[in-house]
């Protein structure tokens, strides 16, 4: 088969790298792709949020199958337009992809379903906003309602900082995503991510996994887009899996499928733990990143496969093949992320690094220059092994971040501490 993925960071270098191990592919195009990704796959520029150049693209190299990376190109509908041309897709319509692109929606489906979260109000003027606040009272979590690249979450430990959220939300520091904001009530616990691949209407879990939001060790600091990730992820036992997948997982799929949007694709259901009982905190619609890297790197070529018996709308027969292993992340980022941080420092030292079933370097916000690699984005790579225990892939992961010479990045040491 000839393969595009849609992408340019460590999610998508991650899904290249396990599609490269399927012997069913026979030519790989990752758009844009980043210098990592071109050591292994094709790169060609186009907008991906585009879906008549994607589908003209598409039909051009005689693509059999594509899976989309990021939200944006899902909530733009690009996964629609392949769908309406022909083309195989592995990712959820526009409609379907509200899961992620509105929490209120969000919020609705859980109504409908009687899936468990936390309870909401949600408003579209800030007066209101804030008299709810007051009322309420912090801890309380306030949300931007659209797609805010995983910025638009502010968990307020006091009530000042909830009215300021407001304020800045309202004001625009979120564009279009803080045009309607969700208010919700403090969750307690342990938060772990699980993944299930759907079809529309079957469902198929495909692991669990736990990331560091906080920029800083011991989880403090600015939230950012995830300074690692490991999995599985203890804290989710596979009774409390099997509970989520029959009280949130179905009935969100059976709802879907009632309301004519079907979901076809990944759903990632971000859970709050406590006391043997999930709830949900949040859907999204696509791979986490960095949670991906450590599912690609344990599931392998499989991974290709399962995409596409969901594409296909053949879930009922897939299984997966766990091997009894753990995988670590670390995310080595720019320094002064996830504020301001300088783009084109030289990194050295990867040529070096062992390229295996059990190590893996995945390129995030890198590209070539002058025969270098260089960072260009915030996160720029997952450092990123496999091992019969947690400090196995971690002692691994950390003796390949220890022979990469870059001075202008930085990493957390703890990653993997609640489990370990």
């Amino acid at each position: 088969m000839n393969i595009l993925i849609l992408g340019s960071g460590g999610r998508e270098h991650s899904l290249a790298w396990a599609v490269m191990q399927n012997p069913k592919c026979d030519r790989l195009i990752v758009a844009p792709g980043n210098a990592g990704i071109a050591q292994i796959a094709d790169c060609a520029a186009l907008d991906i949020e585009n879906g008549g150049d994607v589908v003209s693209f598409a039909e051009e190299n005689a693509i059999d199958f594509v899976i989309v990376g990021p939200e944006a190109p899902l909530a733009a509908g690009v996964a629609d337009r392949l769908r309406e041309a022909g083309v195989l897709v592995f990712g959820p319509s526009a409609a379907a992809a509200q899961l992620e692109a509105s929490k209120s929606f969000t919020k609705e489906i859980c109504d409908a379903s009687g899936a468990p979260t936390a309870a909401y109000a949600r408003f579209t003027e800030a007066e209101p906003a804030k008299a709810y606040i007051r009322e309420q009272g912090a801890p309380i979590v306030v949300k931007a309602d659209g797609l805010a690249a995983g910025k638009g979450v502010i968990v307020a430990m006091d009530d000042q900082t909830a009215l300021d959220a407001i304020d800045d939300m309202f004001g625009g520091a979120f564009g279009g995503a803080g045009a309607e904001v969700v208010i919700e009530e403090f969750m307690d616990g342990e938060e772990a991510s699980l993944f299930v691949l759907c079809d529309g209407e079957n469902i198929l879990s495909i692991g669990t996994a736990q990331d560091h939001k906080r920029v800083g060790e011991g989880d403090t600091g600015l939230n950012t887009g995830g300074m690692g990730a490991y999995s599985p992820a203890p804290v989710l036992s596979a009774e409390i899996e099997e509970r989520a997948m029959e009280e949130i997982i179905k009935p969100t799929v059976a709802e879907m499928k009632r309301r004519g949007m079907p979901f076809q694709g990944v759903l990632y259901a971000g859970l709050m733990i406590k006391d043997g009982q999930s709830r949900l905190v949040e859907y999204n619609v696509r791979f986490g990143d960095p949670e991906c890297q450590v599912l690609m790197m344990r599931l392998g070529a499989q991974a290709m496969d399962l995409m596409h018996a969901a594409a296909e709308g053949r879930l009922g027969e897939a299984r997966v093949n766990w091997a009894d292993d753990h995988a670590l992340t670390v995310v080595m980022a720019a320094n002064g992320y996830p504020g301001k941080y300088e783009k084109g420092s030289v990194i050295s030292g990867l040529e070096g690094l062992p390229e295996d079933s059990g190590s893996m370097v995945f390129h995030a916000g890198t590209k070539a220059s002058e025969g270098q690699i260089v960072a260009s984005g915030g996160r720029v790579l997952n450092v990123t092994a496999r091992g019969d225990t947690l400090p196995e892939a971690r002692d691994r992961a950390y003796a390949a971040v220890d022979g990469i010479d870059w001075p202008d990045g930085f990493f957390r040491r703890d990653i993997g501490w609640r489990a370990l």
